[in-house]
C-alpha cells in the first residue's frame, strides 16, 4: 500500500474540559481543507500521533481554525506548539479517490 500525502499539523490551541461539562472527551478540530486532504469527515475517529504518544480522537470540522493548525480537546499528551499527524482508523476500506474527486 502506497503512502498518502499527510503533512504534519501544528497544535495552535488546547481545550481542557471539566468533569461537569456535557461535551467532553478527546477531539481534534481542523479546517475543512485539511480534513479533505487527509480524507477525514466530521465525527470520524482518528489516531493523533504526537511527540509524547498517540491517542484516539473524534474529528470536528471548524472553519475558524487556521490552515495547517489544529485545536485539540482533552488529549493530555499534547500541548500547544506540538506537531501532530492524523491517521484514519478505518483506512483499509477507504477508496483512494473520494466521490468529490470523481
Amino acid at each position: 500500500m502506497g503512502q498518502r500525502y499527510n503533512p504534519p499539523l501544528q497544535v495552535i490551541g488546547f481545550i481542557a474540559t471539566k468533569l461537569r461539562d456535557t461535551d467532553r472527551g478527546p477531539e481534534i478540530r481542523l479546517q475543512p481543507f485539511e480534513a479533505h486532504v487527509r480524507m477525514v469527515e466530521e465525527g470520524e475517529l482518528v489516531w493523533v500521533y504526537g511527540p509524547r504518544g498517540h491517542s484516539l480522537a473524534t474529528v470536528r470540522i471548524d472553519d475558524s481554525v487556521a490552515r495547517g493548525g489544529v485545536i485539540v480537546r482533552d488529549i493530555v499528551s499534547l500541548s500547544t506548539t506540538d506537531v501532530v499527524r492524523l491517521v484514519r482508523t478505518n483506512d483499509a476500506d477507504r477508496p483512494i479517490i473520494t466521490p468529490a474527486h470523481a
